[in-house]
């Protein structure tokens, strides 16, 4: 009796207990340790991911465009420097690749339908553009007829209230021809130095003919009236594209991106206050970007260590932060004649393209920067 009463009160105190975990089980405990995390100064790939997102997380919480920028210049490696002005072979197909751009050939002749509206309140689009400026054209070399008298700048008429401004295409073309005779003729000037012709008569003269044009259309287009132009400036933008594995050094055999630098030096750039429309829509497909699976280094691009600069020509605080145009000069060595006294004509044109490519995409993602978008996070 003895034992089976013992059985019975061992089988009730298991119940009694069972019923007092089930209840105490709901309510999940806290926790009394930490997570577990790798290591920040550990050699392994969840430590090194940790670190670089630890810095990505610095640099995405700083306080001003200032901080982010020279956060992200502070983590220096040897990276491939990309010049926008190459004489390697079908260099602009692994600009394209390198900066993932589809190029489209052709001038533009329409806007995205979203901006159609914004930009018609503004300026006159560029097919209009150009259908006026022919109209313009034909009309003033049509003879005047009998009886009446040649117009003349007092006879030019004033456009009206509300209406487009007036473009004199005959004003224009004496201003082309006054700043290259101001240049090539009024001048004096004497024989060039070896290897800077650039600097004798092509480099004054498109400096003058670019402000005095900026300054003449600025009445028909009022962003010009409160650009900047910039003389000389340094564009730079630094970026990463792909995976590598290093192949020697003490980090053999580790994974890194593939890291690039683009230091671009235009002659001329005009920067506007306000934002340009888009002419085509990041959505559409315009054509498969080239894919090439080879290192770099076979183009041939060279790697350098030193500071990853991101710069648009000017400082942040700049109110004129976003983009106009570019004027770029060609040096001797890239001249037609060169290509063709060594049978490379079909290379004219990719040089080129090569150079509108990397101009463009440093100065449009280095804008985007200072926007505060930094390409890894988003």
């Amino acid at each position: 009796m003895a034992a089976s009463r013992g059985r019975r009160l061992l089988w009730h105190g298991r119940c009694w207990f069972s019923q007092t975990e089930s209840a105490v089980s709901s309510q999940p405990p806290d926790s009394l340790y930490p997570p577990i995390v790798a290591s920040a100064t550990a050699q392994s790939k969840a430590a090194k991911r940790r670190r670089l997102e630890h810095f990505y997380q610095r640099v995405h919480e700083a306080a001003s465009i200032e901080d982010k920028l020279r956060l992200y210049g502070q983590l220096q490696r040897p990276k491939y420097t990309v010049y926008p002005q190459t004489i390697a072979i079908n260099a602009d197909r692994w600009y394209r690749s390198f900066t993932k751009t589809v190029f489209v050939p052709g001038l533009p002749t329409t806007v995205a339908p979203g901006t159609a509206k914004e930009q018609a309140a503004t300026a006159p689009g560029p097919a209009k553009a150009l259908e006026g400026a022919a109209q313009v054209a034909r009309e003033d070399t049509k003879a005047p007829e009998p009886g009446t008298a040649a117009p003349g700048p007092e006879g030019t008429p004033e456009p009206a209230a509300g209406a487009k401004p007036y473009l004199n295409m005959g004003e224009v073309r004496s201003l082309v021809c006054d700043a290259l005779l101001q240049e090539s003729f009024y001048q004096n000037k004497k024989r060039p130095f070896l290897y800077r012709d650039q600097e004798h008569t092509p480099g004054p003269f498109l400096t003058q003919l670019v402000s005095t044009l900026a300054a003449y259309l600025s009445s028909c287009n009022p962003l010009l009236a409160s650009s900047s132009l910039d003389l000389n400036p340094e564009v730079n933008y630094y970026w990463h594209h792909g995976e590598e594995v290093v192949v020697h050094g003490h980090r053999k055999g580790r994974v890194d991106p593939v890291r690039f630098q683009i230091d671009d030096h235009p002659h001329l750039q005009i920067r506007v206050p306000k934002q340009l429309p888009e002419i085509v829509q990041l959505e559409s497909d315009l054509g498969e970007v080239p894919v090439i699976d080879h290192k770099p280094s076979k183009l041939p691009l060279f790697k350098r260590q030193y500071e990853n600069k991101v710069f648009i020509g000017s400082k942040v605080a700049d109110p004129c932060c976003y983009g106009h145009t570019q004027f770029h000069l060609f040096p001797d060595k890239l001249k037609r004649e060169r290509f063709i006294k060594v049978r490379l004509e079909d290379q004219i044109e990719v040089v080129y393209r090569a150079n509108a490519v990397a101009s463009l995409f440093a100065w449009t993602a280095a804008q985007a920067m200072y926007q505060g978008e930094i390409s890894q996070l988003d």
